[in-house]
């Protein structure tokens, strides 16, 4: 069975320029377009958050589906979800968060999401 979409996690550590919007702004719409992807409207950006949980949260809806993050200020540490029906090259996504945050680490994980009765997991 194909697969509906891939939805890639990256977890990056101790990141450089996650409290500056503008960066993450750039970050954005390189991102958006170095995978082909077309935004549906502008990114939402918001810093929010209390204590070690504070950053910068970014949604970007795309044609295919979204793009969110969420920029630790205290840990330095990005969190981001790129899922789209669309296949992209995630070694790319990578690339972009290197070049733009220079993360000490980048853990990731890659999943091919499809509904329905083949993957039968046991709901908790």
């Amino acid at each position: 069975m194909k697969s509906w979409g891939k939805h890639l996690i990256i977890d990056a550590h101790k990141c450089i320029n996650i409290s500056c919007p503008t960066a993450i702004l750039r970050f954005s719409s390189h991102l958006v377009s170095s995978i082909d992807m077309i935004p549906y409207g502008d990114p939402i950006l918001k810093h929010f958050g209390e204590g070690s949980k504070a950053g910068f949260t970014l949604v970007q809806l795309i044609e295919t589906s979204n793009i969110t993050a969420h920029f630790c200020d205290e840990s330095r540490d990005i969190y981001l979800d790129v899922f789209s029906c669309k296949d992209y090259d995630p070694k790319k996504v990578v690339e972009i968060v290197e070049t733009y945050f220079y993360p000490s680490s980048i853990r990731l994980s890659v999943i091919d999401r499809q509904a329905g009765v083949d993957n039968k997991i046991p709901l908790i």
